[in-house]
């Protein structure tokens, strides 16, 4: 059956230290047959830049936002055909309000304003854009970027704004399978639903019946599962961002036969909570360093392993254990730490042996991570409700939660 449901979405992702807006067509309703295509995405990261911090520092996070949104813009619109030459004068007073709007960003407002000033407004139906959780520095960003352009490109209508969970996107970007440079569709799969969330700020578990239902069933009760890396990584003295070094070390280890003749304590792995913690595991790696200083190469590959297996072994067997007790006969991993190779592999191989679910969907390491392909994804399926928010209410939530009546 085919749907006459047809979007443009523009979305736009600044919850953290990468600054992404994508620009994508999407068709169809929630169902096997929902197909999309990228007509245009630009991403920056901005982790060199807090390396020095040895993790992302708000305020120049926020800064780098504000510089570099107008030209990924340009560069997203660009690649979708849609950055045109003007041909209607802009109004002076009709730049008023973006000036009141951006007040506080004075460089992105003047980037702006020569961009209206240049260019046509593109074909678009929507904005979507991330209103959390993540940094609210960095989220009043994106979020006053939306109402700009929202106002800038209102010909008479306002476009109306879809504000977008973050974790959402990481959950709807999975669902996705042949996903191309230019183009993807919807995975056939069935509910119930069980999605492991792991990134820098969040390691949860969260229970979905129907699309748009969550539940959450479990979460760290202190660091989450990327914060523990980045945190271990620091005690090793490895650069920021923490976890792909540390992977690469393990795997390094794994390669060379290198391990230690200490295992670390897999925390409440066998407690009957679905939560997690990791502040305890951080600890140990601590104590173990303070004992074995100065670490030679082979003690930090032989730790590196050994607090990956960890972490691992933690976050599966807890998700197999709530997917068999709930019933999953789905589950999806999503999130930047879903990009870990280990965790993937091993992940892949107890689904395989167990058969605790059906199937199991994960995405590409490059759309593990922020971007906003996702958030224009979880952002065309509310706006097909007519989910808009008027923008004198969107703000931005640092802490907002992905959890609703199930």
């Amino acid at each position: 059956m085919r749907y006459n449901l047809w979007m443009r979405i523009l979305s736009i992702e600044t919850s953290c230290d990468e600054t992404a807006v994508c620009l994508l067509e999407a068709e169809g309703t929630f169902e096997h047959d929902f197909q999309f295509r990228i007509l245009g995405n630009a991403l920056l990261s901005q982790a060199a830049l807090h390396t020095e911090y040895g993790g992302v520092f708000p305020n120049l996070a926020k800064r780098e936002h504000a510089k570099n949104l107008v030209p990924l813009l340009e560069e997203a619109l660009r690649q979708a055909g849609e950055l045109s030459g003007s041909e209607v004068p802009t109004d002076p007073t009709a730049l008023l309000p973006l000036k009141q709007l951006l007040e506080r960003e004075e460089e992105l407002f003047k980037q702006l304003l020569a961009h209206s000033l240049r260019y046509r407004a593109p074909a678009i139906d929507a904005i979507a854009v991330t209103t959390g959780p993540g940094l609210e520095p960095a989220l009043w960003v994106g979020i006053n970027f939306a109402k700009a352009l929202s106002h800038l490109w209102s010909a008479g209508r306002r476009i109306p704004i879809v504000a977008v969970n973050h974790m959402e996107g990481h959950v709807v970007m999975p669902m996705m399978e042949n996903v191309t440079p230019s183009s993807g569709k919807m995975r056939e799969f069935d509910f119930p639903l069980l999605t492991l969330l792991i990134s820098g700020g969040h390691t949860e578990l969260v229970l979905s019946k129907t699309f748009g239902a969550y539940q959450l069933i479990g979460e760290t009760r202190d660091d989450a599962a990327g914060e523990a890396f980045d945190k271990v990584a620091r005690l090793l003295d490895l650069p920021y961002p923490g976890g792909p070094e540390i992977s690469r070390l393990a795997a390094l280890a794994r390669e060379k036969g290198i391990q230690g003749d200490f295992t670390f304590t897999r925390p409440m792995m066998k407690e009957d909570s679905f939560d997690f913690s990791f502040s305890g595991l951080k600890t140990a790696v601590r104590n173990l360093v303070e004992k074995m200083k100065p670490l030679t190469d082979d003690m930090v590959m032989k730790i590196a392993r050994e607090f990956e297996d960890t972490v691992a072994d933690v976050l599966i067997d807890k998700t197999l254990r709530a997917a068999d007790e709930y019933g999953a006969k789905t589950l999806i991993v999503g999130g930047g730490v879903s990009a870990n190779t280990r965790i993937r592999e091993l992940l892949a191989q107890r689904v395989h042996e167990d058969g605790a679910v059906e199937q199991l969907l994960t995405t590409s390491p490059q759309l593990a991570t922020d971007n906003a392909v996702m958030i224009g994804l979880a952002g065309y399926f509310h706006a097909l409700k007519g989910q808009y928010s008027a923008p004198e209410d969107i703000a931005a939530k640092g802490n907002l939660k992905l959890e609703t009546a199930v």
